[in-house]
């Protein structure tokens, strides 16, 4: 690893008649038939003139159109109680909320609301409807006391130091899948495991115990997969070659990721000689990944969105808010989906390695 690799700079990563009838002629009965006496009188009698006064014309005024009816929302910004306690801890547990469960809806739910909304196609109001809460609570469990609360109590012990077995070489493989274990694989749980396993847990709010209770099994299990045999084993895969051809010429010259729009890959370079190769994805068509010569200006191990409040590990930042990173979002849904913008890296270990290897200043191409 050169000098500068895994450095945090200080750059910032960075706004819907009435109708009338007439009156009836007559009083007789129909058919009626008029007397002599009563044609006479009428013929003698003096012409009556009448007059009829101007009617001033009627203005009809047109009915006002009707006002569109406001989007009905369950929880907006400046909502507090019980609800958005309970919306806070759902989108914890699928880490688009950080932090304490306030029961304020705040300028952090909305962020998570929004980022929530946008990775699954919804209107990105950052306010929940039925829609959202809907969808919301079919990918979450009940909150318990304890998280509404936040309360973090620790459960029994599954595995601390002094365990032996299968159980902790998994546990030391998978660790290793995210970047928190490096080294071989051994079965003996001693002081770097329980180190490794404290610095998981304070990144993810689980009591930091150096031990693992089932709350941290299972947030381990849920990001990584099932180790292979050769993971369990420390046996080191064959590098398959990475050929130079079809890259664009900026990269060959210096330390470049070399991202193709095309081909969907990122190849790493080292002066002219590709090193490793990963699958990426790019911004949708509103919010485009953007395209040019650039370089790496911040670095950060563990980031989370200021904008969308998703998480960005290994993020490398290359221009304004847009960086390489990797996306579990990209892992679980492949290209059904697309970023805000930035480079998306669905091989956990691929990013981890290559965030090892890249330093401040190394250049960035997309094409």
């Amino acid at each position: 690893m050169r000098s500068g690799a895994g450095v945090v700079t200080a750059l910032a990563a960075g706004a819907l008649l009435l109708g009338a009838c007439g009156p009836t002629v007559g009083g007789g009965a129909a058919n009626d038939t008029p007397t002599a006496t009563a044609t006479a009188a009428a013929a003698s009698a003096s012409p009556t003139v009448t007059t009829t006064e101007p009617v001033a014309p009627t203005t009809t005024t047109p009915a006002p159109a009707p006002t569109p009816e406001a989007p009905a929302y369950l929880m907006t910004s400046g909502a507090k109680g019980d609800q958005v306690r309970e919306l806070q801890a759902r989108l914890k547990q699928l880490e688009w909320y950080d932090g304490n469960v306030t029961g304020s809806y705040d300028d952090v739910t909305t962020a998570g609301v929004r980022g929530f909304q946008g990775k699954r196609d919804m209107p990105e109001t950052g306010s929940v409807d039925d829609a959202t809460w809907t969808k919301l609570t079919s990918m979450t469990r009940q909150p318990t006391k304890e998280e509404l609360t936040n309360v973090l109590t620790a459960g029994p012990a599954l595995l601390k130091q002094g365990s032996t077995g299968a159980k902790v070489r998994d546990l030391q493989a998978r660790l290793k899948q995210i970047g928190w274990w490096s080294g071989d694989v051994t079965d003996s749980y001693g002081p770097s495991t329980a180190a490794a396993v404290k610095a998981f847990q304070g990144k993810r709010q689980i009591p930091v115990t150096g031990e693992v209770d089932q709350r941290t099994l299972d947030k381990l299990n849920g990001m990584t997969r099932t180790p292979t045999g050769d993971e369990l084993n420390n046996v080191k895969p064959a590098a398959a070659p990475v050929l130079a051809a079809g890259l664009d010429p900026r990269c060959m010259s210096g330390h470049v990721m070399c991202i193709s729009k095309a081909t969907r890959t990122l190849t790493w370079v080292i002066d002219g000689q590709p090193q490793m190769k990963l699958a990426v994805r790019f911004g949708s068509e509103y919010t485009p990944t953007r395209e040019g010569t650039f370089s790496v200006f911040a670095k950060y191990r563990d980031w989370t969105s200021t904008l969308y409040g998703s998480k960005m590990p290994y993020s490398m930042f290359f221009s304004g808010g847009q960086a390489v990173h990797y996306s579990s979002d990209f892992a679980a849904r492949g290209y059904s989906g697309a970023s805000h913008g930035c480079v998306n890296v669905r091989d956990l270990a691929g990013i981890a390695s290559l965030f090892g290897q890249v330093n401040l200043g190394d250049n960035v191409v997309v094409y």
